[in-house]
Order: C-alpha cells, then sequence, then structure tokens
C-alpha cells in the first residue's frame, strides 16, 4: 500500500543544484509526495529553478518562509503546511539518500514517532565533511544512544521522518541551525514515544557552500542533549521545559543562513 509523505526541503541559494535533489526525490519515492521547497526571501536563486521545473504543481511546491531567517524557521513553516500525516526532512545539499524516504516513512507508518537516517549505525557511513563537527556528532550521537537510550545513534542528523501528528502535540521550539531533529528526538525520548532508526550513507555536499556554525550552535545543541537524559514527563512539563530552553537558545545570536547539517 502506498503512504503519503510530506518532504520539506529548506534550501538557500541553492540554484541550479536543485535540480538533482528534485529528480531523485521524484525517482527514488515510491509514496504519494507532497514536495516542498522552503525558501527564506524573494531573491533566492532557488526560486525560478523549481518554478520551471516539469513537476511544479504536481507534487512539487515552493513555499516563501515568512517565520524569520534560517534553516529551523524554514523547516518549521515547511512541516505546519504539511498536507499527509508523515513527514520527513532532508535537505538540498544531495547529501542525503532520498530511497531512503520510504522505509523511514514506513517506519512512521508502523507506529514510531521519529524515525532517523543514522550514519552511526552499522552499515551507516558518514563520507566527508569537517573533522571536528563528525566527531562532535558522532560522540552525541552515541552517547545519547547508550546513555539516553534515546533510540537511535545519529539525534543530531537533520534526515528524519516524523508523525505530523506528534509535531503538532509536541510543537516545535527550536529558531535557529539544525536543533529541530535533536530536540524532537528529545522530547520523543522524554515522553517514552518510540524512535527508530535505519542506517545510511552520508556523503558531504560537492555543489555550494556549508553554512554550519559549529561556535554559534554546539551550545545550542548541548541544551536539547541534555534535555534527552531524565524521568518521563507530560506533555505539559516537555513543553515547559522546552520553551525555557527556546528562551536560553534566542538570547544567543546565531547565522541566519545555511542549508547543510
Amino acid at each position: 500500500m502506498s503512504l503519503a509523505v510530506t518532504v520539506v526541503v529548506p534550501a538557500y541559494n541553492e540554484g541550479e543544484g536543485i535540480l538533482a535533489v528534485i529528480d531523485r526525490i521524484f525517482e527514488a519515492v515510491d509514496s504519494t509526495l507532497q514536495l516542498l521547497i522552503v525558501v527564506d526571501f524573494e531573491q533566492d536563486n532557488t526560486i525560478p529553478v523549481v518554478l520551471a521545473h516539469p513537476r511544479y504543481g504536481d507534487g512539487l511546491e515552493l513555499l516563501l518562509n515568512d517565520y524569520g531567517r534560517g534553516p529551523a524557521h524554514a523547516i518549521r513553516y515547511g512541516i505546519d503546511r504539511a498536507a499527509h500525516e508523515i513527514v520527513v526532512v532532508t535537505m538540498a545539499d544531495g547529501s542525503d539518500d532520498p530511497r531512503q524516504i520510504d522505509p523511514l516513512a514506513r517506519l512512521v507508518e508502523r507506529g514510531v514517532v521519529v524515525a532517523a537516517a543514522s550514519r552511526y549505525s552499522p552499515g551507516g557511513q558518514q563520507v566527508g565533511g569537517p573533522l571536528v563537527k563528525s566527531l562532535l556528532s558522532q560522540g552525541a550521537g552515541r552517547s545519547l544512544s547508550t546513555l539516553a537510550r534515546v533510540g537511535t545513534q545519529d539525534a543530531t542528523n537533520s534526515f528524519k521522518a516524523y508523525s505530523t501528528e506528534f509535531i503538532r502535540e509536541v510543537g516545535i521550539h527550536s529558531t535557529s541551525g539544525f536543533e529541530i531533529g535533536l530536540e524532537l528526538t528529545a522530547k520523543a525520548r522524554r515522553l517514552r514515544r518510540p524512535v527508530a532508526e535505519i542506517p545510511t550513507i552520508w556523503l558531504d555536499r560537492t555543489i555550494g557552500d556549508s553554512n554550519f556554525d559549529m561556535k554559534a550552535w554546539i551550545p545550542k545543541y548541548l541544551r536539547w542533549y541534555r534535555f534527552a537524559f531524565g524521568p518521563a514527563l507530560t506533555i505539559s512539563q516537555v513543553t515547559a521545559q522546552a520553551k525555557r530552553i527556546a528562551a536560553l537558545n534566542e538570547s544567543h545570536p546565531t547565522p541566519k543562513n545555511g542549508t547543510s547539517a
């Protein structure tokens, strides 16, 4: 049975590079697909490329985010406009394998609220990317899996499928960077909701530049990391703590752009 899946892709000046990403997603996904490309401003050079694509209006949509600049706002804007019960977030830089969208969606259909594509589980791999960033990500993912039992060895990867109902229930409080994947994984753990993973091979982008600023974003990731530890909470308790974390994170400025987690 075919699933219905919304795929959200935050984009920032991807230009012609977005074509391969769009085409690969449509080629790989068997589910009924709503593909949302989300940009932050009208001058983004991704826009004319998407509008000229032959699938535009036939499963492919372009959204102009008005929540604020940056990937967190773009992802949340896209998720808020998801038409289907399963939503997948993937990157515009071609680093993620779109053939895994359907298997991730199937895990959500079976009952997990977060399904992660994991670079660090057996069979997974990370090819390229900055060494320090990779080591920090691996350390965070594996320690969260072992010590906090979050259900995945790659809580920081943005390539994940979610239950749309779960996201509507818990909300998204991150406003910067690519914290959302870690935030929603931590919330699922504190609510004792099921999380699962499949291995993935992540390839560093070959076109354009990553705008990931470790110095600015790591302190914010660490707050969500710490939140994953602890006893079970109610929805109201999770919301209260998430608002506190978001307020602390918003008190420190971060870069406004970026498409690569």
